[in-house]
């Protein structure tokens, strides 16, 4: 018996080796085959793994089948030996079931593409009809898989339809209701439209009679006008005769008048002639002292007194006093003034401004002012300039409008009275120093005010 079975051993490849499948291995198992093949090629040495293979053995099995699996289900095919190693591995993994699988049993319980795997790989007698029987069988479940699937579809899309039939009727139901709610609506403003046409017309009639009345009106305007022009040519007529009764009264007191101013003449020449004889009796000097020079003296002596020097320097009245003196100059820090109090503004508009005010300060009090801008920023100053009462001048390249303020306090003759508006406290301090009088600058912006 045991040589029976070990002859049967030796014939069964060989019987096994010449079936062969009618079609191609179902997609599941061939992957499971390949996954096997790739598998052992990790374990082979590298001289037993087959020259094909190679290349791919280095890689880790999942890369292995991913990468050659055409390359390894090939050689399975082809390669006996190649096929024995992966079904040795079988027999250690799954002994019981590769038992069986020899002895033309396929198991209930086991997982089909498993056991098309082994068939395939161990080849025992039948191999190959039993392999076209868990074909069929896998055919089998993927069609009532495809048909559980569809018959699911079928119930999700009936669903679908019966909630789109319900969704249908709710939005016809509601489409409905706007109609008959638009159709009321529509009838509402049909009945406003008709009440509407009703007033329009009484507005034409209305529009009408006044336009009549206006008529009327306009008749009568223009018989009063007719009347007013006929009294206005009346009165002309009197105010020219006035007129002339006037200027010949006028001519007549010119007449008159021309004999008394040639007395007067006379007696003006006669007193001009008599003071100056009196002038040369009593030997007085031709010129007079002016009101500059006494302040000079003043200064000089140390008991000049400029005006303001009992006010507080935030009574608007101080710059009224300042520029009562005969003679002041009063100089101005421009955008020292302008930032304290417009600041926001560009610095074309700061000037302006500024300069608008100064213009009206010195046509009232006839004083000399001088403001002085920094003109580090600007390319020409001189096209800036536009003003008639006010001196306007910009610092040259290399010097600040602050050197420019103090050189021109130091150029003014001593006992001259002068005035800076500044609120730079260097100026100050440097202005002081060569005894000239300082405004804060918000003074002079509430005097401009």
């Amino acid at each position: 018996m045991t040589d029976d079975s070990g002859n049967a051993e030796e014939r069964g490849p060989e019987h096994a080796d010449d079936e062969t499948l009618d079609r191609p291995l179902p997609e599941a198992v061939r992957t499971r085959v390949i996954e096997y093949g790739a598998e052992i090629l990790g374990m082979m040495l590298p001289t037993e793994i087959p020259p094909r293979l190679r290349r791919i053995a280095k890689f880790e099995p999942r890369r292995r089948a991913r990468l050659a699996g055409p390359d390894i289900a090939a050689q399975l095919e082809a390669d006996a030996e190649f096929r024995s190693r992966v079904a040795e591995r079988m027999r250690q993994a799954w002994p019981s079931l590769v038992a069986e699988l020899d002895q033309g049993e396929l198991p209930p319980a086991v997982d089909p593409v498993i056991a098309g795997a082994v068939l395939y790989v161990l080849r025992p007698p039948g191999w190959a009809a039993t392999v076209q029987q868990i074909h069929d069988e896998l055919e089998r479940e993927a069609r009532a898989k495809a048909a559980d699937d569809t018959a699911e579809t079928l119930v999700e899309l009936q669903t679908k339809l019966d909630e789109i039939k319900t969704q249908h009727r709710q939005e016809v139901l509601r489409l409905r209701a706007e109609l008959r709610e638009h159709k009321a609506e529509i009838a509402e403003l049909r009945r406003k439209l008709h009440h509407e046409r009703q007033r329009a017309k009484e507005a034409v009639r209305g529009a009408e009679r006044s336009i009549a009345e206006a008529q009327e009106h306009s008749d009568a305007a223009a018989a009063r006008l007719h009347a007013v022009e006929a009294e206005n040519r009346r009165l002309r007529n009197r105010l020219a005769a006035a007129e002339a009764q006037v200027e010949n009264a006028r001519r007549a007191a010119r007449a008159a008048r021309g004999a008394e101013e040639a007395r007067l003449r006379v007696l003006l020449d006669v007193l001009q002639e008599a003071a100056q004889g009196l002038r040369r009796e009593l030997a007085l000097p031709a010129s007079i002292t002016l009101p500059a020079d006494l302040v000079a003296a003043e200064a000089r002596s140390g008991t000049a007194e400029m005006p303001g020097q009992g006010l507080p320097d935030d009574d608007p009245k101080f710059i009224d006093q300042l520029l009562t003196i005969p003679r002041i100059h009063l100089l101005v820090d421009g955008y020292n003034v302008t930032k304290t109090g417009y600041g926001d503004r560009p610095l074309a508009d700061q000037r302006a401004k500024l300069l608008a005010g100064l213009e009206g300060l010195a046509s009232q009090t006839k004083a000399e002012i001088t403001c002085v801008f920094d003109g580090a920023e600007i390319d020409s100053p001189i096209a800036l300039v536009n003003s008639r009462r006010v001196r306007v001048l910009f610092s040259s390249p290399g010097e600040t409008a602050d050197e420019l303020i103090i050189r021109l306090v130091r150029a003014e003759p001593e006992g001259r009275p002068v005035a800076v508006v500044t609120s730079d406290k260097e100026i100050i301090a440097a202005v002081r120093r060569e005894k000239a009088r300082t405004v804060a600058s918000p003074l002079l912006l509430r005097r401009l005010e």
